[in-house]
């Protein structure tokens, strides 16, 4: 993609990430010093399903004000590109969190999931289905200890009202839910499969799933009648975060839990255990 356009108000830094139709830069406010993260999107390469994507992303994100779900400052046009003033979020993704620091401790992946749920009842509220929830697309607040997780990039998001069903194939295949690597119509609960996954990831290190291609992918799934923890791992794990997991990565999505039920977990309960894996160790 084409550098951006410059833009008066803002200085920019570096560049933060880039995809086929997107570019996000970091950038400081000239007069204020605010830094930010400027996401360009050039309108030109988008279809019509697309477009109506970032309709739902620009509507929603600059209608909620939540410290779970990123934070949208301004919308600017700039020769041909839209671009999205964003907060700014130093602790980089969660993906670069986990190849850093390696599997985290039950009490963090706790504490992630206390934020991602909270951030994902804000969706629920507005009947939003994100389609693209993986470690990549989850920022954190700051590089400290106890950084705050924010849902980002909801340029798949769409409005999808109960008992509606979706059809379009999107997202990342291994976070992606299988009735969907199956062409099958899908509800909100795609997104609870792909919560499982980051839940999964979180606990043992790697995603559950792996495969060379789509149809692969979706073999190991179906081949698999439980998440696939480490041997090393699985012992040192609470009940509760194994019984999330497993109930969030079910492949049948009738079975699989609904957000309610995610959110009412035990696992995501204060005060319901406080076993931590230095503890059974």
């Amino acid at each position: 993609m084409e550098k951006l356009p410059a833009i008066e108000e803002y200085v920019l830094r570096s560049k933060l990430g880039e995809s086929s139709l997107s570019t996000v830069w970091e950038a400081e406010h000239r007069i204020t010093g605010q830094v930010v993260a400027l996401k360009q999107i050039q309108v030109r390469k988008l279809t019509r399903r697309l477009k109506n994507c970032l309709e739902c992303e620009l509507s929603f994100l600059s209608s909620v004000n939540h410290p779970n779900i990123i934070r949208l400052h301004d919308v600017l046009e700039v020769m041909g590109c839209i671009v999205l003033v964003l907060e700014f979020c130093a602790g980089g993704n969660l993906a670069s969190y986990i190849r850093r620091c390696g599997r985290v401790q039950e009490c963090t992946a706790k504490r992630f999931m206390q934020q991602l749920g909270a951030g994902l009842k804000v969706l629920r509220l507005h009947n939003i289905i994100h389609r693209d929830l993986k470690p990549e697309n989850i920022l954190l607040s700051s590089c400290e200890c106890d950084p705050v997780l924010k849902i980002a990039d909801f340029g798949l998001s769409r409005i999808l009202r109960p008992d509606e069903y979706a059809e379009t194939v999107c997202g990342s295949p291994m976070y992606m839910a299988p009735e969907v690597l199956e062409f099958q119509r899908y509800d909100e609960k795609v997104d609870m499969w792909s919560t499982g996954a980051i839940l999964f990831e979180l606990l043992n290190g790697c995603p559950p799933f792996h495969g060379r291609t789509s149809v692969q992918l979706l073999q190991n799934i179906k081949a698999s009648t439980s998440p696939p923890f480490s041997q090393l791992v699985l012992p040192q794990l609470h009940p509760d975060s194994i019984d999330l997991c497993t109930r969030l990565l079910s492949t049948n999505p009738d079975n699989r839990l609904s957000f309610d039920e995610f959110y009412q977990h035990n696992f995501l309960q204060i005060g319901k255990w406080s076993v931590t894996s230095e503890d059974r160790s």
